[in-house]
């Protein structure tokens, strides 16, 4: 039987569940344990694939098509864990599927109520998740706040399932803030007394409270957090401000939440190891050996989780060569009404990302436009790589319309377009390209160098492709088309020959990448940056 951690948050949202739920992964794993993660998400939306990027970040994919929070990037990016749909779980689902029982008679005429019938269904997917990953620990989020009442069900639950499978087989970690008043120099424990006041008339007593914290927490402090909140003082873990967020496990370890965890389900298991992670992941970002600077040309860069695996693979680049990489985020709209040499012309690389809808394409095509001529390191992900063939077709092939029929669906020269099959689709969500798909590489390509490989699988999270009407054309002009999915002839990699380092791509690597194996595409982009430098400081 697996054992299962809840983690619930209090006082204020973005607290940092996600990051404490990752950490707790990698710091069990670290003991020779199997985790998998469950993401409940209390709103009614069935995914998040067609909610707006300012108000919910990005949109994660998962190697089987799923969309999914953000955070289940976090799991996969801290851990070894595989997520899948079963990982993400929201309030739209769990009602969709009750009510579709309900209309096909299953429940014969039973009144149909949130307990026990959305609670069950609720246990039914927490314990999907450990029949499905055979994890020994499965460690299950709940969004949200405690108090909110969307979350209440997903709580209910929670508190359900301790009586289901026994006290030893499961924990209850409680992510709080402890905020500092700045006026009377103090540290304040009554957010965190009522919010775990309000966990407790649910039915729940946590056993372990993360504290959030910009100041250390004295042992006075602790002990009253201790007497009033009915936890033991050991099991009171300080979660400090950290320069990255992957010092977290290593904050958890010195406190030996690990052994507190393991303790409570009676387990023992190997000594920890997270050296690895101290010497390849932490100290590269607290030590860098030099400094690189990109523009990230994006139309969602005012909130920075729009774009959060982007940045988190940015960062691993800069790990793995040993750099710190300044980011300059560039709203590509304000692009279109600006000079694009004076706001680019200091930057390293030029990165462009995926994105919906025709606001803000012309910053984008300026920004690559300025790449491509300047000779400037860039990379173009989805979107970004659609931009770079409409930018080539009106720049070097002279087809001034060229466009994509997402933007103008009359366009003259539809150098991107939809694909037949997405023709015919009426719904929104979850109906796009989506999840792993295959590439071949062809060989002496920016790509294969790039990959050392001729065949790869990419996540994909799109509608509309190159126009393969047009291929010939831009070959003919310098554009090398360097990845196609075979099973249906489709451009994945373009590249550009005379260029020190000019590759888009129409998938989503940045699912891929960790913060101890970095992903290809961003690794080299971010050495190619380098080199631009070292270029740029001779000829000047």
């Amino acid at each position: 039987m697996g054992k299962y951690i809840f983690i619930t948050g209090g006082v204020i949202s973005s607290l940092g569940k996600g990051i404490t739920s990752a950490s707790i992964g990698r710091i069990l794993e670290a003991r020779g344990l199997k985790v998998s993660f469950l993401k409940f998400d209390p709103y009614i939306n069935v995914d998040p694939g067609t909610m707006n990027p300012y108000q919910h970040g990005e949109v994660y994919v998962t190697e089987d098509g799923a969309e999914t929070d953000l955070d289940l990037g976090h799991y996969e990016r801290f851990t070894s864990a595989k997520m899948s749909r079963v990982n993400n779980v929201t309030s739209g689902q769990v009602y969709f599927a009750v009510i579709s029982r309900e209309r096909k008679g299953d429940y014969l005429g039973k009144t149909i109520q949130v307990i026990p019938h959305i609670t069950d269904e609720i246990k039914e997917r927490i314990r999907r998740v450990g029949e499905v990953s055979g994890a020994d620990i499965i460690i299950v989020e709940i969004g949200g706040t405690v108090g909110d009442i969307e979350s209440l069900p997903f709580l209910e639950a929670a508190r359900q399932f301790r009586l289901d499978l026994g006290y030893d087989n499961v924990i209850y970690i409680h992510v709080t803030l402890i905020p500092y008043v700045k006026t009377s120099d103090e540290l304040k424990t009554k957010p965190t007394q009522h919010s775990v006041g309000t966990l407790r008339e649910i039915g729940i007593q946590p056993d372990v409270l993360i504290c959030r914290t910009e100041k250390p927490l004295s042992n006075e402090v602790k002990e009253k957090i201790s007497l009033f909140c009915n936890v033991q003082k050991e099991a009171v873990i300080e979660a400090p401000d950290v320069e990255t967020i992957y010092q977290v496990p290593l904050t958890f370890k010195n406190q030996i939440l690990d052994e507190i965890i393991l303790s409570h389900f009676k387990l023992i298991c190997r000594a920890s190891n997270l050296n690895i992670w101290e010497e390849k992941v932490v100290k590269p970002i607290l030590f860098p050996k030099d400094k690189t600077k990109i523009a990230l040309v994006g139309k969602y860069v005012s909130l920075k989780d729009s774009y959060k695996s982007i940045y988190e693979a940015i960062a691993h680049a800069g790990i793995v060569n040993g750099i710190k990489v300044e980011i300059e985020p560039i709203d590509s709209e304000s692009l279109e009404k600006k000079d694009q040499e004076k706001i680019l012309k200091d930057v390293n690389g030029i990165l462009v990302p995926g994105g919906f809808g025709y606001r803000g394409i012309e910053g984008k095509i300026k920004a690559i436009k300025f790449a491509r001529e300047n000779k400037i390191p860039f990379l173009g992900l989805c979107l970004g790589m659609q931009c770079a063939v409409i930018e080539f077709a009106r720049n070097v092939l002279g087809l001034k319309e060229a466009n994509s029929t997402e933007f103008k669906p009359k366009t003259e020269y539809s150098v991107i377009c939809l694909l037949e099959e997405q023709k015919k689709v009426k719904e929104l969500g979850g109906t796009m390209r989506l999840g792993s798909y295959p590439c071949k590489i062809r060989k002496n390509t920016l790509a294969f160098k790039v990959y050392q490989k001729s065949l790869i699988y990419e996540r994909h999270r799109h509608r509309y492709e190159f126009n393969n009407k047009y291929r010939k054309l831009f070959e003919k002009k310098g554009m090398v088309f360097s990845g196609i999915y075979p099973q249906k002839n489709l451009v994945e990699i373009v590249e550009l020959k005379k260029h020190p380092f000019f590759i888009a791509v129409q998938f989503h690597p940045e699912f891929k990448s960790k913060p101890d194996r970095a992903h290809p595409l961003f690794r080299e982009f971010i050495k190619s940056t380098l080199i631009a430098r070292e270029r740029n400081n001779i000829e000047k």
